[in-house]
């Protein structure tokens, strides 16, 4: 990994472009960036295992409730 030293795409100007490219149409250009613009997206900004807990919980009181009341019978 780079200290801050010397960079030549720096010096040619690639990262300033790329950094353009990426402000103008949203879409970050690094494979990590969009892994977490897609995630961000999917959660909606939460942890993925709340949000499916929040689900889960919900579900699995509606079939106790089936089940006590002899719904399945």
């Amino acid at each position: 990994m780079n200290k801050g030293g010397f960079s030549w795409k720096r010096l040619v100007g690639i990262t300033r472009v790329k950094s353009s490219i990426s402000r103008s149409t949203g879409i970050p250009l690094t494979k990590s960036g969009r892994q977490r613009k897609i995630g961000k997206a999917i959660t909606g900004g939460g942890c993925l295992v709340m949000i499916m807990i929040g689900g889960l919980v919900p579900l699995l009181i509606t079939i106790g409730i089936f089940m006590l009341s002899g719904f399945g019978e």
